[in-house]
């Protein structure tokens, strides 16, 4: 018997984050899923009126390939994918990685030619013209890496991945607005001073529209504006690599030093930043603040959206919020403010917006945690619930 939540969250995919349309052609990438979620998918994308594309990818299979290519064989796939692509309006991407260091052994110089040939022409430059959305599936290795059992971690991910975002999304509007209004910024945190500017670059809410799970408000700092230094606390991973205890020094925009938890890790990670101009650079600032996610477990999508978290992105700028940062790069490494890691604050121009992870100012107060969770403490229990979830949502940042 199927799970009844495969439908559930296919539904938020179709109807809420990607709200297809009749005669919508939308890509289904499902990388080492199991068929009764890619098939819960297509029935979902179906009673939309959507045409669904299907394509299954096997990670293990991709690590053998990306191993034995060499650069025309990247290119071929990347004119192959882009083809396929423009002709998608819409894209949701779905994976269930079992180990997510599967690439670490392929060398550097065949993951630049996937991001050259693939990622980046392909996903920054036509998906991101898309409705799309992107997420992970939940399997025993994201709850090894979460420290839960599997079914524990399963109750999880549903209740994080199927809430209530409407509610998230009207507390996001008086942050969104402040961010817009606002020109510097200012970090403080176990060794950490940064300062920068976001004066005259859009502020982006983002409430389950993109991400699966969601959770953020982001925008980007004037390319230039950058200086001081930033410890991040929070392991990362990228490339298949894992990275801890990363510290970046930062002049005039640019990243001038970079250290992680090892030299060979140090070595790898100038190794990224030296992929090309702009991966020096910073394309993104974002505040996280999913109530119900509040330790990292080495996934990207759902580490930067915390609660009580920011992350700082080298490389590559989103279009709707652009600081003119172009890169095959896009790192998002996240800091967690909360007391038990550290704490710190964060300033816009004169007002302190957040401290020891807690938002400060009354306005922006309903997006502390008590506050977003209070409406959702009877889900997945309650039918009446998700009824009017559904009523709320569907009335409407890259990762690959």
């Amino acid at each position: 018997m199927n799970d009844p939540r495969l439908a559930r969250l296919a539904e938020v995919l179709t109807s809420h984050s990607t709200r297809l349309q009749k005669g919508e052609r939308v890509l289904i990438e499902a990388f080492d899923v199991p068929e009764a979620f890619t098939n819960a998918l297509i029935e979902a994308a179906v009673d939309c009126g959507a045409i669904p594309i299907v394509e299954t990818k096997h990670n293990k299979v991709l690590r053998q390939l990306y191993r034995q290519y060499g650069e025309e064989a990247f290119r071929l796939l990347g004119e192959i994918e882009k083809f396929r692509m423009e002709r998608m309006d819409a894209y949701i991407g779905v994976r269930g990685n079992d180990n997510i260091c599967e690439m670490s052994d392929v060398p550097g110089i065949k993951m630049s030619y996937l991001q050259r040939h693939i990622f980046q022409p392909v996903h920054h430059d036509i998906r991101l013209k898309t409705k799309w959305v992107v997420l992970r599936y939940p399997n025993s290795s994201m709850a090894q890496q979460a420290g839960m059992s599997t079914e524990a971690f399963e109750d999880f991910y549903f209740e994080v991945c199927t809430m209530d975002y409407g509610r998230m999304t009207e507390a996001m509007q008086a942050l969104k607005e402040r961010m817009e209004s606002a020109d510097r910024v200012q970090i403080l945190g176990p060794d950490t001073e940064l300062n920068f500017s976001i004066k005259g670059i859009p502020a982006i809410p983002c409430g389950g529209e993109y991400n699966i799970p969601d959770g953020e408000c982001f925008t980007a700092p004037v390319r230039s504006s950058v200086n001081g230094v930033i410890s991040f606390n929070t392991p990362t991973i990228y490339q298949g690599v894992a990275f801890s205890d990363i510290k970046l020094e930062f002049r005039n925009g640019k990243i001038i030093d970079a250290t992680g938890d090892s030299a060979s890790k140090s070595s790898r990670l100038n190794e990224i930043f030296n992929t090309d101009e702009g991966a020096r650079y910073v394309g993104e600032f974002s505040f996280g603040f999913n109530p119900f996610i509040n330790r990292p477990m080495l996934d990207i999508l759902f580490d930067e959206k915390i609660a009580g978290s920011f992350h700082f992105t080298p490389g590559n700028a989103y279009e709707n919020a652009d600081n003119g940062n172009r890169s095959q790069v896009h790192w998002d490494m996240v800091m967690i403010q909360t007391p038990e890691f550290g704490g710190g604050e964060i300033w816009l121009d004169s007002e302190m917006i957040r401290k020891d992870g807690r938002f400060v100012p009354d306005y922006l107060q309903p997006l502390n945690p008590e506050n977003l969770k209070s409406e959702y403490d009877d889900f997945p229990t309650s039918s009446s619930r998700r009824r009017r979830t559904r009523e709320k949502v569907y009335t409407d940042e890259v990762l690959v």
